[in-house]
């Protein structure tokens, strides 16, 4: 468990919920972030309910709970009239135990391990696990999967951005947080999703560089592919990642969907504010777009390069069968020949002279030049590049 209580530019950690539940323990212009793995929120539930009842009014109603402790939940979007819930599947760094709850309010017990992927390392990657944010006016909460990647790099990033320097001034990482910390819980999560995101967009230059090589290899009619396992693998993962990112497009819409239809603030900085978290919530909506972009344009060239290969194994294959048939058609008048002066007559042309023999293997010879050269002529004997 790591929290964060956040106020304009300064970054501070707590190491215990217990403090922050006594009503005025976090400052008026500022918010916390609670972060948690799904086992740490199980076990803590109460303690957490508490801190948002002290701090918002309101808790987390049963079935947005079990969302947050579902591993199994696809990308979506809910909310109510005092907080909004997004859940948002990222990529997975390995093999956890997966839950297998319903959405009913009860603890889902752990599951078996998956069965390991198999492939290219590139490919094991296609797989994840949600992440689940609760976004109050002065909390967010997200879950985590156990590991916490995603939470401890943001959080490394936003205590840099927010660490004060030797004169006392916050000291802003513009690379870490686009010069400023998060103003709010909502463009909080925003970043962190947009780190999310960040990680399918490396994902999808590895994609790229391993089809690029398979491809290369089912063109090229030299080499013999056969490979076919770990390549029906890429278009089952790629299959895979276009329906995980539809689902973080549709929630994403969703949020975005919500936002236009809150009232407009008065104040001129809260307009402001608003203006910034539509603002980012498109460009985390374009960056998922950009993915799904790819992976359509990945899965095209995956089928292309498969249809390629057997065109060019169907090219070989009538090469082949067109040097056949001219070796036969050359062969046909000399076994044509042949088989007449084998026939079991007592009176045959040239069969009772002396240069009999070479005649017929001369007029043989001069046949079946005459005819390659036909057929040279016509290109029947050049080879396909």
């Amino acid at each position: 468990m790591r929290i964060f209580e956040i106020s304009r530019a300064q970054v501070s950690e707590h190491t215990a919920l217990a403090p922050l539940a006594v009503p005025g323990a976090c400052g008026a212009g500022g918010y916390l972030w609670i972060s948690l793995t799904r086992d740490e929120f199980r076990a803590s539930l109460a303690e957490v309910q508490q801190i948002l009842q002290t701090l918002c009014l309101t808790q987390l109603v049963d079935l947005h709970v079990a969302d947050l402790l579902n591993d199994q939940l696809p990308s979506h979007y809910d909310y109510t009239s005092q907080y909004d819930v997004l859940v948002f599947r990222r990529l997975a760094n390995g093999q956890g135990n997966l839950g297998n709850g319903k959405g009913n309010g009860n603890e889902t017990p752990p599951a078996a391990p998956p069965t390991p992927r198999t492939g290219p390392p590139v490919l094991r990657r296609v797989d994840t696990r949600p992440v689940g944010f609760a976004v109050f006016d002065r909390v967010l909460l997200s879950v985590h999967p156990e590991d916490g990647a995603v939470r401890d790099a943001f959080a490394t990033r936003l205590l840099a951005a927010g660490s004060p320097d030797d004169r006392g001034a916050p000291a802003l990482d513009v690379r870490a947080t686009s010069a400023r910390v998060p103003a709010s819980p909502s463009d909080l999560m925003l970043r962190v999703i947009n780190q999310i995101v960040d990680g399918y967009l490396d994902l999808r230059r590895e994609l790229t560089k391993q089809l690029d090589h398979w491809q290369t290899e089912l063109i090229d009619p030299r080499s013999r592919f056969t490979n076919w396992g770990a390549l029906m693998e890429a278009r089952q993962s790629l299959h895979h990642l276009d329906e995980i990112c539809e689902d973080q497009r549709a929630a994403m819409q969703d949020w975005i969907d919500s936002l236009e239809t809150l009232p407009v603030p008065q104040g001129e900085a809260e307009r402001r504010e608003r203006e910034l978290i539509m603002i980012r919530s498109r460009d985390v909506l374009e960056h998922i777009e950009r993915v799904v972009h790819h992976v359509h344009r990945l899965e095209q060239n995956a089928e292309t390069a498969v249809q390629m290969h057997f065109s060019v194994q169907g090219h070989r294959a009538n090469d082949i069968m067109r040097v056949l048939t001219v070796l036969t058609a050359v062969f046909l008048p000399l076994n044509l020949i042949a088989g007449i002066f084998g026939m079991n007559f007592e009176f045959i042309p040239l069969v009772h002279k002396a240069d009999g023999f070479w005649i017929a293997m001369t007029s043989m010879l001069v046949i079946a030049v005459l005819l390659v050269l036909i057929f040279w002529r016509k290109r029947y004997l050049a080879r396909t590049r």
